[in-house]
């Protein structure tokens, strides 16, 4: 079982898929340092391609995305989005090579079939895509049978299902509503159309949510056969995301209560045979992800725990983030001023921060954490963070050897506080993130 100090798991903290976070992105870094750095980049390169719009918005959702309502708002937008593949291809030296692609969002599907043809053309066109894995997100509920040839036809093998919960009452407290069959449907068009990896997104901490809710969800996603189950705890924020307007506080589990659902979830998917990745993520053992977990080669980026070792990642679309070794730039999130930019031939970087010599050795650090459950930490860093660091060590929930911090087994949910501990940034940070459980 694992040890619950609920003063240790007070304070929220970032899920650290970057360092430094997007909390601390700023304008001083912009479209000029993702030139700099698009002409500089070499070796092996993903490509995250962000669709900003979903057949319906739901309340709990925190993304960059609108309600597909007007079908030339979208065409404008694919429109400006053909013309940043082009801008930003031109950039990269002959050396680099694409091995992945990833569309998220929003919903890609919230696109027409056709559209994300013409999309994968344009990427073929204007990168050198080297065999990449494709990988894609799905709303089940806007999946038409014409995504199976397209799928197909473009090679798409990993894709993720937005299935957050099976209970048809708390879907409805969400605002996401999608019967079984919806789910059922999806997954079988997926798996028919050449989906080897299929993960489903699950969340736990839902307003009115209780054990057997969540025994229930866990049960059919594992029937079902997701070779990879996303649990995240959901994060009400909604002074943030004004759309958590809508959601019931008042019925929301308490963090005891959040501590227990995790740890439920994490014993009955090892129980399942699933391999944990950090604590809140889950593949069967045949999984790329899986596999790269047991290996000690499991990465962290803005898609979240990966097998991807690619060095840079460039993000396209509005809010797109692109990260390479000495900057992060995030493109400009309004979609209306995106496409202005695009209009006057320009790249869209809009926010972002320069990651020092310290700022990379600090996110070595909290990766190896996150990922392998340890890291080297320098004598100067131990230091540092000595004093709080001796309130995990006293408990049993982390260890150090040799100069090397190990998260213990009882320590995996603490795992984000841990790593955060060699964030300075978050130390006087006035922004809010997700709970730490």
């Amino acid at each position: 079982m694992w040890p619950y100090y609920p003063e240790l798991l007070a304070t929220p903290v970032p899920r650290y898929t970057s360092f430094p976070t997007a909390a601390e992105f700023t304008p001083a870094v912009n479209a000029g340092d993702l030139d700099v750095a698009l002409h500089q980049a070499r070796g092996d390169i993903s490509l995250y391609v962000h669709i900003p719009f979903c057949e319906k918005i739901c309340w709990y959702c925190g993304c960059n995305t609108s309600a597909v309502n007007r079908r030339d708002r979208l065409e404008n937008y694919l429109d400006s989005l053909h013309h940043e593949i082009s801008l930003t291809g031109v950039r990269l030296d002959n050396s680099t090579r694409v091995r992945r692609v990833a569309f998220g969002g929003g919903s890609p599907n919230a696109i027409e079939p056709t559209d994300f043809v013409r999309l994968a053309d344009a990427l073929t066109l204007h990168f050198p895509l080297e065999d990449p894995v494709w990988s894609i997100e799905i709303d089940p509920r806007k999946l038409t049978p014409r995504w199976s040839a397209v799928i197909s036809m473009v090679g798409v093998s990993h894709a993720s299902l937005g299935v957050q919960t099976f209970a048809p009452h708390l879907q409805k407290a969400i605002g996401r509503v999608q019967p079984d069959a919806d789910i059922v449907a999806a997954t079988d068009l997926l798996r028919g159309a050449g989906v080897t990896s299929l993960n489903y997104d699950l969340m736990y901490g839902l307003p009115g949510q209780t054990l057997a809710d969540l025994d229930a969800s866990l049960a059919r996603s594992v029937e079902l056969g997701a070779d990879r189950i996303a649990l995240f705890g959901y994060a009400h924020v909604p002074h943030i995301v004004p759309r958590q307007k809508r959601i019931d506080a008042t019925n929301l589990p308490d963090q005891t209560a959040r501590f227990t659902m995790a740890e439920f979830g994490y014993d009955f998917l090892t129980a399942a045979g699933y391999v944990p990745v950090g604590f809140d993520h889950f593949a069967l053992p045949g999984d790329p992800l899986a596999q790269a977990t047991v290996a000690g080669k499991l990465h962290r980026n803005f898609q979240g725990f990966t097998d991807d070792p690619a060095p840079t990642l460039i993000g396209l679309g509005s809010s797109a983030i692109s990260s390479f070794s000495d900057v992060l730039v995030q493109n400009e999130k309004n979609a209306g001023r995106y496409r202005m930019l695009l209009s006057q031939n320009r790249l869209t970087g809009a926010l972002g921060v320069s990651r020092s010599g310290d700022d990379q050795r600090r996110g070595k650090i909290i990766t190896a954490l996150l990922c392998q459950g340890k890291a080297m930490v320098p004598r100067d860093l131990l230091n540092e963070v000595a004093s709080t660091l001796q309130l995990f060590l006293h408990r049993g929930l982390a260890l150090i050897s040799g100069g090397e911090l190990e998260i213990a087994p009882g320590g995996l949910p603490y795992a984000r506080t841990i790593a955060a501990l060699f964030d300075p940034y978050r130390q006087d940070s006035v922004r809010r993130f997700s709970s730490a459980v």
